[in-house]
């Protein structure tokens, strides 16, 4: 078993004209989350973010939006962990996936940003990678030169009924994934099958 979560972290950027775009995965999910737990996000300036507490199975665990744009989460997310001394090992960074199409989701633990701006920043302001991940995937538009505007567009309604399934399903594994019994819920959503 691995430790307790006491911080989910979403990415995405913040304001109205990027609310429904891909990049804000992370942002959906958190928003999920609060509302399953009848919690409501606050602006915290001296966490550069919007966060609220929720208590799953017992557990108090923060959730977190960075409001720093997504290239600067890092900054966001280590000062919350630090206020509340959190370490890496209990935090778990939820953002959008290229590298997986829409509808699948993936959790792991530690590695490389992918790429993924939000996760250098991350892993940068952390000290390392020793952090976990929910991997929400969005697709790839198949050229490497497309992927921002890909990231900052909305999903056509058939993908992103995808992705809202997706959320539903790790919802369901929220309190395994909270109380450190990672594998279990990763074993479970690894193997899901897809809506045809």
């Amino acid at each position: 078993m691995a430790e307790s979560i006491a911080l989910i972290a979403g990415l995405g950027n913040p304001g109205e004209r990027y609310a429904a775009t891909r990049h804000n995965a992370g942002f959906w999910l958190l928003d999920r989350v609060a509302s399953a737990c009848g919690a409501s996000f606050r602006a915290e300036s001296r966490f550069r973010g919007d966060s609220c507490e929720v208590v799953i199975d017992g557990k108090s665990v923060r959730l977190l939006k960075p409001t720093t744009f997504m290239n600067k989460s890092g900054t966001s997310v280590a000062a919350l962990a630090r206020f509340f001394k959190i370490a890496p090992a209990q935090v778990l960074v939820v953002h959008d996936e290229l590298d997986l199409p829409p509808g699948v989701v993936r959790l792991k633990n530690g590695g490389g940003a992918g790429g993924h701006n939000g996760l250098k920043d991350i892993i940068s302001h952390l000290g390392g990678p020793g952090f976990h991940r929910l991997r929400v995937g969005i697709g790839h538009p198949g050229q490497s030169h497309e992927v921002l505007n890909f990231v900052l567009r909305r999903a056509p309604s058939s993908e992103q009924n995808l992705i809202d399934i997706a959320i539903d399903d790790v919802l369901a594994e929220l309190q395994t994934i909270v109380t450190g019994d990672l594998s279990g819920a990763m074993n479970r959503l690894h193997s899901r099958k897809l809506p045809s």
